[in-house]
């Protein structure tokens, strides 16, 4: 198996995209910390895994809470003695045109999508430095490339993921760990279904290949990123969209 026994920590692993990966990465034999808003779905996605015959460890963790990130940070290490792989794709969104837009709402897509992923860098860092290997993914979107009228808060999020990958990335990469981001286009996720039939279709007419992805397609760029083929790719942005951005 591509990931055999190594440890793979994934926030946001509750539902989509973030599910989908935990699963993904457990099928090629890597055991999964799933961290979710709630314990709930952590345990969910956690008895999965455990069906896949691989070892789970559900945590529920607010990543925007920094303390809260440094106690199950302090758990994963004194419970899996390290980490290989952390995945940041804990993700909100707060729609709104910026007239109308609450500072309530900006700080809370800032906070879970930005900040949290920083939170969950900071508290590995040292980890992976001093082992010397290691893989960060971050899981940005096309909306942090080009924009979407509505989303400023979202848009800015997944932008500063993108600086802030290419950042740790030149910070770690002579310690041979990989930093790279997936930016994915429209998925089909819980996020996704609550759109009108009408913003779908104009949506579809943007997309070349003509249709939404799924959340294995993101899995799959990820464990290309995770497994031995990602060995020699840092600092970089895979655009996961059917074509939008070209």
């Amino acid at each position: 198996m591509t990931l055999e026994n190594q440890i793979a920590v994934v926030t946001g692993a509750g539902r989509g995209i973030g599910r989908a990966i935990a699963l993904k990465f457990a099928q090629e034999g890597a055991h999964v910390v799933c961290v979710s808003r709630t314990q709930e779905n952590s345990n969910k996605v956690a008895a999965e895994i455990t069906a896949l015959e691989r070892k789970a460890l559900a945590l529920a963790v607010d990543v925007a809470d920094a303390a809260a990130v440094r106690a199950a940070a302090e758990k994963i290490l004194a419970d899996c003695g390290k980490i290989d792989i952390l995945v940041n794709n804990a993700g909100v969104t707060r729609d709104g045109l910026l007239m109308r837009m609450s500072d309530e709402d900006w700080d809370s897509v800032l906070n879970t999508n930005l900040k949290g992923a920083f939170h969950f860098t900071r508290e590995f860092f040292r980890v992976f430095a001093k082992q010397r290997a290691g893989r960060i993914i971050n899981i940005s979107s096309v909306v942090g490339l080009i924009g979407n009228p509505g989303q400023c808060n979202y848009a800015a999020s997944k932008a500063g993921l993108i600086g802030f990958t290419q950042s740790i990335a030149r910070e770690l990469a002579s310690r041979g760990v990989t930093v790279n981001a997936i930016a994915p286009g429209f998925i089909e996720t819980d996020m996704t279904s609550d759109l009108g039939e009408e913003l779908k279709t104009n949506i579809l007419r943007a997309i070349p290949m003509g249709k939404f992805g799924t959340a294995e397609d993101i899995a799959g760029a990820a464990l290309f990123l995770a497994g031995p083929a990602g060995r020699y790719i840092t600092g970089q942005v895979l655009t996961v969209d059917g074509g939008m951005v070209m």
